[in-house]
């Protein structure tokens, strides 16, 4: 048995979409083009047909993928965390030493993006802050030095 994906409720949401679309959309055009590209003739030297089949194999394996993400998954909902902690879900604004404020949200690998400001809770930011309460300094280790935080505020969406 695998080890259990933590998503949050939009996680499981974008996961299970892209499921639907691999399925429903994406595998059925490919299908049709490779069973077009094989009626052409010689399939040794068929571009579209070569080509048509790798695409299949990924498209084949990220569905798999996604199909064992979404049977591990754990949806954590909002009932089941504390509200004055940092949790799986968490939306976390901190300081940090110069006085910059910033805002992330605490989520599962699957779901990180650090752009969008979505961090994992596996990620060395998102362990400090994790169970940690507003007011609390937390210290990032990162490879430019250490950065200490405040935890300004907390909320769940």
């Amino acid at each position: 048995m695998s080890a259990p994906t933590y998503l949050t409720p939009d996680g499981a949401k974008k996961l299970s979409d892209e499921l639907k679309q691999l399925l429903n959309v994406e595998r059925a055009k490919v299908v049709q083009e490779v069973s077009d590209a094989a009626a052409m003739g010689d399939r040794s030297e068929n571009a579209e047909y070569i080509y048509g089949k790798k695409r299949l194999r990924e498209i084949d394996r990220r569905i798999r993928f996604v199909m064992k993400r979404l049977e591990n998954a754990v949806v954590v909902t909002q009932e089941e965390r504390r509200l004055d902690i940092v949790a799986f879900g968490a939306r976390v604004r901190v300081r940090d030493e110069n006085g910059k404020e910033s805002a992330y949200q605490i989520v599962g690998p699957d779901e990180a993006d650090p752009t969008a400001r979505r961090i994992s809770f596996h990620a060395p930011l998102g362990k400090a802050l994790m169970k940690r309460k507003v007011g609390d300094f937390v210290t990032v280790a990162r490879p430019a030095g250490d950065m200490e935080l405040e935890i300004l505020a907390i909320e769940y969406s």
